[in-house]
């Protein structure tokens, strides 16, 4: 990367990562404080108040995405940003489950996902804009991981109102990475000569083509498929885990313990991934990873009836290790994939639906999981993740047997 590339990431990632820890960082706490709301003892009302962020920012992810492309990327984030901030002072001085049902609508409704990417593509070559998008995967799944370690032990000193009130400042800090930190001028130009563009301006960033081969190798609806299972198995695997984790005789606020660990050793595996693109095997790069997550599911299903707490706890942190090797990599390869697969006039509008394939996957995947563990336990929900993520690798070895047969 250049160091305008590595600034602009950097600065894009802090933006990504500021947003999702204010989403992540109630939901250890919320369902147990909410019960002090009026209202909070309706479970189900609760539960759709956690997730209705989701519902909103995948309604508003493709309007947003397509704004960015007419009005400028810089303009429409800064203008989430408040919507984001609004929804969490919301949230603050709600007294019923209703309020927080309002301000967390609201938080979704500050739907910047598809344009942030969008100018992360802007600003960013081809040749580099995986190890952008990596940044920018590897910051949420920090905000994840973060938020389970903070969570609990802020929610108990400031209670839910402050935890929301912190929220808020997390999007002040957020505007102002957009205002001081991101550059105005796109810093992608190569040695071609490519010409740069004021990223805040609509179209920036024309310049950028589909890498080589992509066209052929990859169906963008597949990729927007897998965006909505990648982030479902996600957030239907967080039903279950922290239940298996307690089980192996961790208390919840030691969780941190295996999370942390099995985030920072899975940095690594980025390694591999990079290694792989560049010799282009980015298909089987993505291969890899899905299996490593499908292989982490299987092993959450066989671990529920190990009865040694402490293997079990070693053999969780390597299945969470498997898990966020695989994550990590289609969180930096498929933005890429996409983005270098869209129109450059229409990148805003297909970050759009990436983005909210996206968020339905979090909405829908919160709603399943739930009702999994309600109706069928930990290994309904484990088996039933693993073999969506199966249909996923079908899915992607159909793409490719097409198109082999198509370029013959």
């Amino acid at each position: 990367m250049t160091a305008g590339e590595l600034r602009a990431s950097l600065a894009l990632a802090a933006v990504f990562a500021l947003r999702m820890l204010g989403l992540f960082l109630v939901l250890p706490v919320f369902s147990l404080a909410a019960a002090d709301y009026q209202g909070g003892q309706d479970p189900a009302l609760v539960g759709f108040a956690m997730g209705v962020y989701g519902l909103t920012q995948a309604v508003l992810q493709w309007p947003f995405g397509k704004a960015s492309d007419r009005f400028g990327r810089r303009k429409v984030i800064v203008f989430g940003l408040f919507i984001f901030m609004l929804g969490s002072v919301v949230a603050a001085l709600a007294d019923t489950v209703w309020g927080l049902v309002a301000g967390r609508a609201l938080q979704g409704a500050g739907a910047i996902s598809a344009a942030v990417t969008a100018l992360l593509a802007d600003q960013t070559r081809v040749q580099v804009r995986t190890k952008a998008m990596a940044l920018v995967g590897i910051s949420v799944g920090a905000s994840f991981s973060l938020a389970l370690i903070l969570g609990p032990h802020l929610g108990a000193l400031w209670g839910l109102d402050g935890l929301f009130w912190f929220v808020a400042f997390l999007a002040l800090l957020a505007l102002a990475a957009v205002y001081g930190l991101v550059p105005r001028q796109a810093a992608a130009a190569d040695l071609a000569g490519q010409v740069h563009a004021d990223s805040s301006e609509p179209h920036a960033g024309r310049h950028n083509q589909a890498a080589p081969g992509a066209r052929q190798r990859f169906s963008l609806p597949i990729l927007l498929v897998g965006v909505f299972i990648l982030h479902a198995v996600q957030m239907a695997l967080w039903s279950g885990v922290p239940q298996l984790i307690a089980q192996a005789g961790l208390e919840s606020g030691a969780h941190w313990k295996l999370y942390l660990p099995a985030v920072l050793a899975s940095v690594v595996f980025l390694g591999l991934v990079f290694a792989w693109e560049r010799k282009g095997k980015t298909h089987s790069a993505m291969l890899l990873g899905i299996g490593l997550m499908l292989l982490s599911q299987l092993g959450f299903f066989v671990l529920l009836h190990e009865a040694q707490f402490a293997a079990l706890l070693w053999a969780l942190g390597l299945a969470l290790f498997a898990f966020f090797c695989g994550f990590n990599a289609l969180e930096a390869l498929q933005p890429s994939l996409v983005s270098a697969l869209a129109d450059p006039g229409r990148r805003g509008s297909v970050m759009g639906m990436y983005s909210t394939l996206q968020s339905l996957g979090l909405f829908c995947g919160g709603v399943m999981g739930g009702l999994l563990v309600r109706w069928s336990g930990l290994g309904g929900l484990f088996m039933a993740t693993a073999a969506l993520t199966l249909v996923w690798i079908v899915l992607m070895l159909a793409s490719s047997r097409r198109a082999h047969a198509g370029a013959q």
